[in-house]
């Protein structure tokens, strides 16, 4: 690295460790909670971001294409690749909206609702397990926690001005 131009000394730059990198401790435990779920999910022929499709359409019947990529954390083009082999699988059905033809609606279809209705028995025995490791008090108080923070964050979107982007050379 060249020093700058100025010829002036560059203050040392702090940062916390990367092992205490909020960003990273998330990472790290949504890594840590997936590798209990990830196992029984596979067995069913599901990788993660399908599951969370199903899951949502689950929980909501039907999507516009928009809302569930923002629901699931899929990227929109990622989530439009997957979509077609949920709908060849007769698990989920796309259509256009009755109103505006140039939007997608998302629906979980019979076949879609029975299958979650199979896997989610193991999935809530796995839920269970976590609340006694962990403890089912702290489980509630980090899902408040969490809450908190992606409330407060998000809130705090409106408030904070972005960051110009430092391109590297």
């Amino acid at each position: 690295m060249k020093p700058p131009a100025s010829g002036r000394p560059v203050k040392a730059l702090t940062m916390r460790p990367f092992s205490r990198s909020l960003p990273m401790q998330l990472m790290r435990a949504r890594e840590a909670v997936m590798r209990r779920f990830r196992p029984h999910l596979l067995s069913r022929g599901f990788s993660d971001q399908q599951w969370r499709i199903i899951r949502a359409l689950a929980d909501s019947g039907r999507l516009e294409i928009g809302t569930l990529s923002a629901q699931c954390q899929i990227h929109p083009a990622s989530l439009s690749r997957m979509l077609p082999k949920l709908a060849e699988d007769g698990l989920i059905t796309r259509n256009s909206h009755q109103n505006d033809q140039r939007r997608i609606v998302v629906a979980i279809t019979p076949r879609g609702r029975a299958l979650f209705r199979s896997v989610a028995p193991e999935s809530e025995e796995i839920y269970a397990a976590v609340a006694r490791e962990f403890g089912a008090k702290k489980l509630r108080e980090l899902y408040q926690l969490l809450d908190r923070l992606i409330e407060t964050l998000r809130t705090g979107e409106a408030r904070t001005p972005p960051v110009p982007s430092r391109r590297r050379r």
